[in-house]
């Protein structure tokens, strides 16, 4: 089967990458290419695609890798979403982030619900114990009544002082 993938060219330390088809069993260092169609540099981002081979090249069957892809999405040669890439390097590492990642988000979950349960429990008492509780009747005085009951301030008498 061909693959439309990156073949990795360049010195150490700085990459360049052939796209190219080639037999999906050989190494990506490997040599030998059935045909190459386009070049991508990540450091200055120059990329030349042909990509009427490419398409040539999908319609005789060649797969096309999630990376090289996401690469002619983002020239404008496909439409659609972009892949998740994740390099063979990271894959365990980033496995393992994702498990301790969702593993939290479900104690986070199980704990929100189980404060959603307390919540409710408490509301559900507090209700029947509200239902329960004697109903207290509040008698208010009568308007007439409240007049005329003194106030607390005596009035103050003027008292003259006999000047002698």
């Amino acid at each position: 089967m061909l693959m439309i993938r990156f073949q990795r060219i360049g010195r150490k330390n700085d990459p360049a990458f052939r796209i190219a088809v080639l037999e999906k069993t050989s190494g990506p260092k490997a040599g030998k290419y059935v045909d190459l169609v386009g070049s991508y540099n990540p450091k200055t981002k120059a990329t030349t695609v042909l990509a009427e081979k490419v398409k040539e090249w999908v319609a005789k069957g060649a797969q096309i890798s999630p990376s090289v892809m996401n690469l002619l999405i983002k020239e404008g040669v496909y439409e659609g979403k972009k892949h998740a890439v994740v390099s063979k390097k990271n894959l365990e590492k980033n496995v393992a982030a994702n498990e301790e990642k969702a593993r939290k988000e479900a104690e986070a979950v199980a704990a929100a619900a189980a404060a959603k349960v307390e919540a409710e429990k408490a509301a559900a008492e507090a209700a029947k114990a509200a239902a329960e509780a004697p109903v207290e009747e509040v008698v208010e005085a009568p308007a007439e009544v409240a007049e005329e009951t003194p106030s607390e301030e005596a009035p103050v008498e003027e008292v003259a002082v006999a000047a002698e």
